[in-house]
């Protein structure tokens, strides 16, 4: 009984190491998990986007975005379950990505009247590419617990691609449904609806131009009109393209936001493409140093403390045998050693 006890105590163990010890292997390759399906439904939705893709696949979609879910849902389920405080992790920042990871997929299962409108279905697809965020919540765990790693400068290169792809994945979705979704093919069918409904009860004078009874989209803010030659952002993948070069560059020129919002949406991630960009420099910035000089900042902290502690010796400071025992402690046993003395 008591060997049945101790098996069920380990079990319980190891899942909630799952959830809580970013030290843990067992923590990491559920992060590695949850990273790969984060990967796979935002490279589906975005392929989504595209016709006639979107349309011949949907059922692969689908399965894509159901089975990721699937995997979405058991991590919610155990960061609640074994959370300190767990009304206080539903309630913050991870836990409502988490939660927001999920309730899309959740609310078109459900298929509730109130969510058959296309505004509606869109602003859900949208909110799915939140997910992205989850990838940086292992990451900044290990910072935040100073996991050690056996090469910090690969675990800062992809901490470094994470926020990229987030980034990337955040604004080209975004300026997809927000500038593209103006004159996508549901916008553009339903507005034509309403026109000809309109003309129906209001037709057109005899020499109006034949332009005047196909429907033009328009800003909602300024309300200036969206011409055809202008309907850049058709799908997930065309905005990554504007995207990429919008965070590398000043713009290549082929693709621009004419909207308000749209132009909101470019100005962030142009800050953003500066802000990551110093980021990638001190990454480069620490590599350089590791090459040129072969250490680490880790490494310089020990070179310094038997530096300092070679030198105490050499001034009759500190006896031989002191001198080894001073060697063994670490940066903080030694900083406690000096201040009792």
């Amino acid at each position: 009984m008591s060997v049945e006890f101790s098996n069920a105590n380990d079990r319980k163990g190891l899942i909630e190491s799952v959830f809580t010890d970013p030290v843990s292997h067992a923590f990491k390759r559920w992060a590695a998990v949850i990273n790969f399906w984060i990967y796979v439904s935002c490279i589906s939705m975005a392929l989504e986007t595209v016709e006639p893709y979107g349309t011949e696949y949907l059922d692969l979609f689908h399965f894509v975005e159901y089975s990721a879910v699937i995997f979405f849902i058991l991590d919610y389920a155990g960061n609640v379950f074994f959370a300190v405080n767990r009304i206080k992790y539903i309630f913050s920042f991870w836990g409502l990505v988490d939660f927001v990871s999920i309730l899309p997929t959740i609310l078109q299962l459900l298929n509730l009247g109130m969510l058959q409108g296309a505004k509606v279905f869109r602003l859900l697809r949208v909110v799915r590419v939140l997910r992205v965020l989850k990838m940086a919540k292992s990451a900044l765990k290990e910072l935040t617990n100073k996991v050690k790693s056996a090469n910090p400068i690969v675990t800062n290169l992809r901490i470094y691609f994470i926020a990229l792809f987030s980034v990337l994945m955040i604004s080209s979705s975004l300026m997809f449904f927000v500038e593209g979704g103006l004159y996508s093919e549901e916008a553009l069918e339903v507005g034509q609806k309403q026109l000809d409904a309109e003309l129906k009860i209001h037709p057109l004078a005899a020499d109006a131009a034949p332009e005047a009874a196909k429907y033009m989209p328009l800003d909602p803010v300024s309300h200036n009109p969206i011409p055809e030659d202008k309907r850049f952002y058709t799908s997930i993948p065309a905005s990554m393209w504007w995207c990429i070069v919008t965070l590398t560059t000043t713009g290549y020129g082929d693709m621009f936001p004419i909207t308000f919002w749209g132009r909101i949406i470019a100005a962030v991630t142009m800050l953003l493409g500066l802000v990551l960009f110093g980021v990638l420099m001190n990454i480069v910035g620490k590599t350089l140093m590791v090459l040129l000089f072969g250490e680490t900042a880790d490494e310089k902290h020990v070179a310094d403390k038997n530096t300092l502690i070679t030198g105490m010796l050499h001034l009759d400071l500190i006896s031989p045998e002191q001198t080894v025992v001073l060697l063994k402690l670490s940066e903080e046993e030694l900083k406690h050693h000096f201040k009792q003395l």
